[in-house]
């Protein structure tokens, strides 16, 4: 073999022999257990990120893992190709939006191919290929059919600068997700699909994940927001009856009925906007809310704002005339976009009625013993406690006044207990133009109803104007017939979470033609069995993902519940951040190539100065990688210069896949000295001849250690790898055995052969996070074959057993001396082997032993005075 370490000719000769050899290809066998390992697809936005070779070197080190332990593996491969930054890429420079995704899939597939990922390349997809499309808009007609999509007019959160409705989860602090414009309130017709229907699935479900993370459940869980309440009528007279003769409000504290002082509707509500007509001043309100858009989390810090409709409602129970207010805190696409005020025991509702004069009435009073404080005069009593002030429910507790209330409210025909869900239906319609076509034609009489013929075609071949979509007023597109007669494509497309929501299951079979899913395939295949993604994705794509198996379920398409039954989240890649101040006093960021940094004698930075000026600039710490902060890594320039298995080793050992991984120079450079060393390790030991069978007769101590420790970190790194997801320490662990490798001098073959177990093992363990150099040092050691093929090794139980044992010994918790014991010496004979030694006796002199305190098989402790 070459003595010289050279990566990027060895990795590029041993990629051609895998895609030769098609070596990742996945074939469905009975007889092998499968393993389906996926990582999240990505954006193709032009080129890899650092983010994504750790988010792949995971699912890569899981994949090959599983395949050395002899399992039939699965892991494709393919782009969520689909979305707005492609819309917008096309307008600022001119290009079609299916040109320049073309372009940076070609580009991306290169950097990922260089990196050595074992990825089945023959199960590719794009999500914006109409042979994809098509079935995703043939499974949507059907649930048109069931009823399990609808359009409705409904107020949605509208994006002005990206001209696009957006998801509740896609708005961020009043902003869109994606280019941080003001969101506003406006009402269109769009499609939804009923999530809702699942809702008590969906939640129930999330006990049975147990290979999911406990905070995504959670999170998952708040989301869906179910909760036991009751839904009851406030009575409408007057004007207000114009629209509707009762006011549904949803409330899960029924027993603070009787405090209702007023109601509260949403700027959307017609309540509102009935109000509204004849009161400018009103009308102005109404406008100023929905100019803007609220989530729930902002509403309890937010400041309450309302005017009084003149409208009134009539209490269900007292029959009293309580006022309507129309109130910035409501929000419309929650419940009934209604809700009852009681603000003596709400503290939103306390403050908005303190703000404006309104009667604050006390129902609740802590119950006897409780340590909860009544101080309505600084704040709401929220505490569940016992009824006054309350008729005909006072001096009943909170718990039974729920269901006395209640049953008082069905009696009346005034409200009935219910469960109720934050989770509202999934909206899907998008108002651009670079998504899969909603395959709905509308007809000349005004009705709308599904296409007969898929896939509803895109046109690539159009110009961006950054205005409006490219298929409004295009003929070509929306003039079409249905059974004869003339009619119009639906304009919007799907949202591009539809495409991310099944793509897992259609590579089970990605080039089936003959249905959706070829239901073999899949069910052998699904669920996934490992799933790698960013957790900022558990309340949008994770949870549409799940919902999407259900629904393929229920059509017969897949038999299994949910789509995945372990989850990885890993951390955000983090690096140093530097910037000067501008004129205008904004931070310019400088790159790290731009900067000379000075570090202490740990490592850390200190200071840094600009290359070109020598100007000191400022240290911005540890941030996510991005352009914005200029302190990303090109993971192209780094292959070309350390390799791919050195970006692979580095990003799995320099921290556990789900924290924040902090990229560092000079870490990057230790982990490329140890695939250095590894290699010169097999070099000298393969130039002394071919690696002996083993044999341990005759050797001394020290190999028998060797050999204990070969089997110790066996058992550790395959612990590490297959239940831990530590793969950092499994690599310190490695790193060990190669430290305790390279310090043998063996004098005999039996030696040199527990040697050669220590190096074959080391290849073998390494195997799944540097292929690469495995492989080829797989094949200098003198085995056959490939690596990935070899089997992972076991643990020879006989290795394990020891003669002897050494103890640390400490007087008055200072190490004096290391001893060797037999291994089944008992707790005295111990402390007797370290009471003789000759150092620790000098230190014991002339003082009295006042205690000895033994660790078994690690240290003994002698306390003197």
């Amino acid at each position: 073999m070459e003595t010289t370490y050279n990566p990027q000719q060895l990795e590029s000769a041993v990629q051609q022999h895998w895609e030769e050899n098609k070596a990742f290809r996945a074939i469905k066998d009975a007889n092998k257990e499968k393993f389906y390992c996926l990582s999240m697809f990505p954006y193709p936005s032009g080129r890899l990120h650092m983010g994504h070779v750790r988010n792949y070197t995971i699912g890569d080190v899981i994949s090959r893992f599983q395949r050395m332990n002899g399992k039939n593996v699965m892991q494709p491969f393919g782009w969520d190709a689909f979305g707005l930054p492609a819309e917008n890429a096309a307008i600022k420079h001119g290009v079609a939006p299916a040109k320049w995704t073309d372009e940076n899939i070609a580009y991306m597939k290169g950097q990922i191919k260089s990196l050595g990922f074992a990825f089945d390349w023959d199960r590719e997809l794009r999500t914006c290929d109409p042979e994809y499309y098509r079935w995703e808009q043939w499974f949507f007609t059907t649930l048109v059919e069931k009823g399990l999509a609808y359009k409705k007019t409904s107020a949605v959160n509208w994006c002005p600068h990206d001209e696009t409705v957006l998801a509740r989860e896609q708005v961020h602090d009043g902003c869109c997700w994606r280019c941080d414009t003001p969101v506003v309130q406006k009402e269109i017709d769009q499609w939804f699909i009923r999530i809702t229907e699942y809702a008590e699935e969906l939640i129930n479900e999330l006990d049975n994940l147990e290979g999911w993370p406990e905070h995504v459940r959670t999170m998952q869980k708040n989301w869906i927001g179910r909760s036991e309440g009751v839904n009851l009528h406030f009575g409408l007279e007057g004007a207000a009856t114009q629209v509707s003769d009762s006011l549904e409000v949803y409330t899960t504290r029924p027993d603070t009925l009787m405090g209702v002082t007023y109601v509260a509707v949403a700027a959307g509500h017609p309540l509102a906007k009935l109000a509204a007509k004849d009161n400018a001043e009103l009308a102005s309100f109404i406008e100023e809310c929905t100019k803007s858009t609220t989530s729930e989390a902002e509403l309890a810090t937010m400041e309450k704002k309302g005017m009084a409709t003149g409208l009134f409602a009539t209490h269900p129970i007292t029959g009293k005339q309580v006022p309507v207010w129309v109130a910035n805190f409501v929000l419309m696409d929650y419940g009934s976009g209604a809700v009852m005020a009681v603000p003596a025991h709400d503290q939103r509702d306390y403050e908005f009625a303190t703000k404006y004069g309104i009667e604050i009435k006390q129902v609740i009073a802590p119950a006897e013993g409780s340590a909860a404080e009544l101080k309505l005069d600084e704040e709401a009593f929220v505490e569940k406690g016992v009824l006054v002030n309350s008729g005909e429910f006072d001096g009943l507790s909170s718990a039974d006044a729920f269901d006395a209330i209640a049953a008082k409210l069905e009696s009346l025909g005034k409200g009935e207990k219910t469960v109720n869900y934050r989770l509202r239906d999934w909206g899907v319609s998008r108002q651009r133009y670079w998504g899969a076509p909603i395959p709905m034609v509308n007809l000349e009489d005004g009705t709308q109803v599904p296409a007969k013929e898929f896939p509803v075609r895109l046109p690539t071949d159009v110009v961006m104007d950054g205005a409006t979509s490219p298929l409004i007023g295009n003929p070509e597109f929306e003039d079409t017939t249905y059974d004869g007669q003339p009619a119009k494509r639906e304009i919007d497309t799907f949202d591009t979470f539809m495409e991310s929501s099944w793509y897992y299951a259609r590579y089970c079979s990605p080039n089936y033609s003959e249905g959706m899913l070829d239901t073999n395939e899949a069910n052998y295949w699904l669920p996934v069995d490992q799933y790698i993604g960013g957790v900022e994705h558990a309340t949008m794509h994770l949870l549409y993902f799940r919902f999407f198996h259900k629904l393929l379920r229920d059509a017969g398409l897949v038999e299994s519940n949910e789509p995945a039954k372990r989850l990885l989240t890993q951390g955000m890649v983090l690096a140093e951040t530097f910037y000067k101040l501008g004129e205008g006093g904004n931070k310019i960021y400088l790159s790290p190539e731009e900067v000379n940094v000075e570090k202490d004698d740990k490592g850390k930075v200190i200071g840094a100065t600009e290359k070109v000026t020598g100007d000191a600039v400022v240290l911005g710490g540890m941030e996510k990688m991005s352009k914005s902060k200029n302190n990303g890594v090109d993971p192209q320039a780094f292959i070309e210069e350390y390799g791919a298995d050195t970006a692979r080793l580095y990003a799995m050992f320099a921290a556990p896949p789900q924290q924040e991984l902090e990229w560092r120079n000079d870490g990057v450079a230790g982990a490329h000295k140890f695939l250095q060393r590894l290699w010169r390790a097999v070099s000298s030991f393969t130039e002394e001849g071919p690696t002996p069978a083993l044999s341990v007769e005759g050797v001394r101590d020290e190999y028998k250690n060797l050999r204990r420790k070969v089997h110790e970190t066996i058992g550790k790194v395959t612990d590490d790898y297959d239940r831990r997801y530590s793969y950092n320490t499994a690599i310190a662990a490695i790193m060990e055995l190669m430290n305790a490798t390279l310090k043998a001098k063996p004098n005999s073959e039996a030696e040199r052969s527990v040697v050669g177990e220590a190096l074959n093992t080391s290849i073998l363990l390494l195997a799944p996070v540097a292929p690469h150099i495995t492989h080829v040092l797989w094949n200098a050691m003198g085995n056959e074959g490939d690596v990935i093929d070899a089997g992972w090794p076991q643990v020879d139980e006989s290795a394990l057993t020891r003669d002897s044992i050494t103890y640390v010994v400490q007087v008055n918790g200072k190490v004096r001396a290391r001893i060797e014991v037999a291994a089944d010496a008992d707790k005295d004979s111990v402390e007797a082997a370290a009471k003789a030694d000759e150092n620790v006796q000098r230190f014991m002199e002339d003082k009295t032993v006042r205690k000895v305190i033994v660790v078994p098989n690690k240290l003994v402790n002698i306390v003197v005075g």
